[in-house]
């Protein structure tokens, strides 16, 4: 089967210009992107999805850079970061370095080289950023494989394990019937097969059926999303 996921990557930038830049870069790349312009919807985001890499401006209004990535770490989020200023001083590199930052890169910068750094920081974070899956207090371990809502556990199929963790990895973005099948099912299926409605609703049973905030949800036409509350 093909390569399972899209590397998802958090954009924060406060110049809607230039995170429209970097956006367009690296989705030309393939990556997935998300952004935001400041550092309180970018905190929200990093809670409640998991991404392969951050790109984080340091000046932000509100909640800065480093305030942010400060919090993150301490939250034992472990998801590379590289940092982004339009200063570039030693001192602020040592102390978003010493904060927790995997990589650093001063403005301007040549959008190919953060795209390859980018890149090299999904890499290096690959064997520990997505040892657990968090979306709202749904959280898959994919070491142990086992899936938990609210701390309490949740038993899954094997295709269900698979159909959870490609849902949870995108999480936020609608995944369609034929990316489902072509990532959690070989393609000895009819296309036009109800099998993942089947399979979705028996897995929206088991991670909300007991929740009164529901994170499975179907966008008609179009797929369905895994999202935590707004």
């Amino acid at each position: 089967m093909a390569n399972l996921f899209t590397m998802r990557v958090l954009v924060v930038e406060d110049e809607k210009k230039t995170a429209a830049f970097i956006r367009k870069a690296l989705q030309a790349e393939d990556f997935a992107v998300d952004v935001c312009h400041n550092g309180e919807d970018a905190w929200n985001a990093a809670r409640l999805t998991s991404f392969d890499a951050i790109v984080l401006d340091i000046m932000l209004p509100g909640r800065d850079g480093l305030s942010l990535l400060r919090q993150l770490r301490d939250r034992k989020n472990l998801t590379p970061i590289l940092l982004l200023s339009a200063r570039g001083e030693v001192n602020e590199r040592v102390e978003g370095l010493n904060s927790g930052a995997d990589d650093y890169l001063a403005k301007p910068f040549v959008i190919a080289e953060l795209v390859a750094r980018v890149r090299c920081l999904g890499r290096r974070g690959s064997d520990t950023r997505a040892a657990v899956l968090q979306v709202a207090d749904l959280t898959l371990d994919t070491i142990s494989r086992e899936a938990r809502r609210a701390n309490a556990p949740i038993e899954l199929t094997s295709r269900e394990y698979r159909l959870l963790e490609f849902l949870m990895r995108s999480a936020g973005r609608i995944c369609g019937r034929m990316a489902i099948l072509e990532q959690v099912w070989d393609y000895d299926f009819d296309p036009g097969s109800n099998i993942v409605d089947v399979n979705v609703m028996r897995l929206r049973e088991k991670i909300d059926g007991q929740f009164e905030t529901k994170l499975l949800h179907t966008v008609r036409g179009l797929g369905y999303v895994l999202k935590g509350p707004p």
